[in-house]
């Protein structure tokens, strides 16, 4: 391998372990409604787990509530029944034709709560970036013991490599301190 294609390599699955962080996020509860909260969740219809949003439309009339119309009134008791059974602490109000969710102002305990949980998912995903550092490096020593490369090119590859794990960790640390002052703020 080159010293291209391993930085390409590093920096694509960087970029996906970010992804999956940011995914996290999104799905946080944090006092305000917004469609992201249920978007993934798994809904057992059609024999099949199906993410809610291929199944329904998701609208916030307003920043307390969450209403979901499917496109099937069919699954309206599978999707109320996820929503029960997810951990997101809401409560589904269903009229026969479309679920309304209600969202809590959170507590400062919850507030406290949520922002060591983005902490956690934080510290996974740097854990995640360091990993493929390490995998990285492993191919770049490889890659000189094989004489593909030579000992200068190894070495300013790893160092490549380490500017890159700064870069992404200073990303996923600017995301979770932004959401944790949204969800403090509040």
């Amino acid at each position: 391998m080159t010293t291209d294609e391993i930085l390409f390599d590093t920096e694509e699955r960087m970029e996906k372990a970010l992804e999956v962080f940011t995914g996290q996020l999104r799905g946080l509860r944090t006092g305000r409604a917004t469609p992201a909260l249920v978007d993934n969740l798994r809904v057992e219809a059609y024999g099949s787990p199906t993410p809610l949003k291929t199944l329904a439309q998701i609208n916030c009339p307003d920043p307390q509530s969450v209403v979901i119309r499917p496109f099937d009134p069919n699954c309206l008791k599978d999707i109320e029944k996820a929503i029960r059974s997810s951990n997101l602490g809401l409560s589904p109000n269903n009229d026969g034709k479309m679920i309304r969710l209600t969202v809590p102002s959170m507590s400062g305990d919850q507030r406290k709560k949520m922002v060591a949980e983005i902490k956690k998912h934080s510290e996974d995903a740097k854990v995640a970036c360091r990993n493929i550092r390490r995998d990285a490096n492993k191919n770049f020593d490889v890659a000189e013991k094989d004489k593909e490369l030579t000992e200068d090119e190894r070495d300013d590859g790893k160092e490549k490599v380490q500017t890159l794990l700064k870069t992404f960790e200073g990303k996923l640390d600017e995301l979770g301190d932004k959401k944790s002052k949204e969800i403090l703020e509040q």
